[in-house]
This record gives structure tokens, C-alpha cells and sequence, in this order.
């Protein structure tokens, strides 16, 4: 808080906020080894001009410590004008504050959730190679390296694709995975899975008895 703020809110004159605190800088030096920060403001005249006139900024200790020579009324007047301040400082804050990288996460899955759930709809009962190929006791690797032998799919844009031959027989379903990194970098991974007719076919081409 400056001088000028200090007289205004109390009522005295600048000149005479100034020189008390004048008065009272050698005790506050002597004790806390600093002067107060002497500094200035350009301020409006009556006549439409400007002028910059010098004052002190103050801390809100150093403030008040000053008001210990004002009376009961302009001390309380500046103990409310400082919680004023803070409240405000506060408020600010908080309205700077970023969510945590989790909040922004979850904000994230928030937005794409239901957007995800219309697009793998179609897939909601379909089952990932992971989870077909335990029902063969195989590795997922060994699964898809099997498939891939036999000709029933292949592998392109980095994901598994059901060969063209097969791709009219409600074999297998696309499963998109969309997630976003703490830079907020988006990245969407669509899988291949596999339907109930799908298990089935593997399961007359790989002659496992899973169903």
C-alpha cells in the first residue's frame, strides 16, 4: 500500500502520511536493517493535468506498524483495507491456479468418454486378442503370429487387419482407445476384436475345443 492510499483512506493529508513516516524510518531501520521503499505516482490535478508526486510503499507489516500513530478509527480502517487486499490476492490466485496434470487427465476422459462410447458401441461384446488367445493357452504374440501364418489376417498401419477375404463375416469389430498425454498431446489407437463368431472360427481353424 502507498502513502497516497494511506492518507486517502484515513482522511489525513499526504504531506503529513509522509513526514510521519519519516519520523518513524529510523526505528524501523534500527531494528530491521531496511529503510522503506521510497517511490512515486503520477496523479490527476484539478485542471485535467498530471503530476508525480513522491510516496512510499509500504508492506502490509510496515503499514501497520506505521498506524500505530494513527488513532482507533484509521487503524481499524487499514486492517480492513488489508484483508480486503488479501481476500482479493486470494481470489486471483485461485483464478491463476491450473488443475493437476490428474485433473486435467481426467477432464480429458471426461470430454472423450461418451464420444467413445457411440464410436465402440459395435465392440461393446467383442473380446481382444490378449483375452481369445488365453482361451488357447497361447501368448498373444504366438496368436497373432498363428493368424498371420494361416493367412486369416495381416498386419498394416500398426495394427492387425482381418484378411479381405473374411471381412464380410462379422468376424471381428474395431476398438478405438483415445488418450492424452500431461503436454495434452492426443493420441488415438484403433484395435482389432473379435466376435463371437469370430471365437468360433478360430476355434474350427485352430481345433481348440474353447466353446
Amino acid at each position: 500500500m502507498t502513502s497516497l492510499e494511506i492518507a486517502e483512506l484515513t482522511g489525513k493529508q499526504h504531506k503529513n502520511v509522509m513526514q510521519a513516516i519519516r519520523n518513524m524510518e529510523p526505528a524501523w531501520e534500527k531494528t530491521c536493517g531496511l529503510k522503506f521503499q521510497l517511490t512515486s505516482r503520477i496523479i490527476d490535478q484539478p485542471n485535467g493535468g498530471t503530476r508525480e508526486v513522491p510516496c512510499y510503499q509500504l508492506t502490509k507489516t510496515e503499514c501497520l506498524y506505521i498506524a500505530t500513530k494513527f488513532n482507533d478509527e484509521a487503524r481499524a480502517k487499514l486492517v480492513l483495507r488489508w484483508q480486503e487486499l488479501e481476500l482479493q490476492e486470494q481470489e486471483r490466485r485461485q483464478q491463476l491456479c491450473l488443475p493437476s496434470p490428474k485433473k486435467i487427465l481426467a477432464l480429458a476422459d471426461e470430454i472423450i468418454g461418451e464420444g467413445l462410447r457411440l464410436v465402440n458401441e459395435p465392440a461393446e461384446d467383442t473380446l481382444t486378442a490378449t483375452q481369445v488367445a488365453k482361451t488357447f493357452n497361447m501368448t498373444t504374440y504366438d496368436f497373432n503370429a498363428i493368424l498371420r501364418d494361416m493367412g486369416i489376417q495381416y498386419r498394416r498401419g500398426g495394427h492387425w487387419n482381418i484378411s479381405d477375404d473374411l471381412a464380410d463375416r462379422n468376424l471381428v469389430r474395431l476398438r478405438t482407445y483415445i488418450s492424452y498425454s500431461l503436454k495434452g498431446t492426443k493420441k488415438v489407437k484403433v484395435y482389432m476384436t473379435w466376435t463371437l463368431d469370430g471365437v468360433r472360427f478360430l476355434n474350427s481353424k485352430l481345433g481348440y475345443p474353447n466353446f
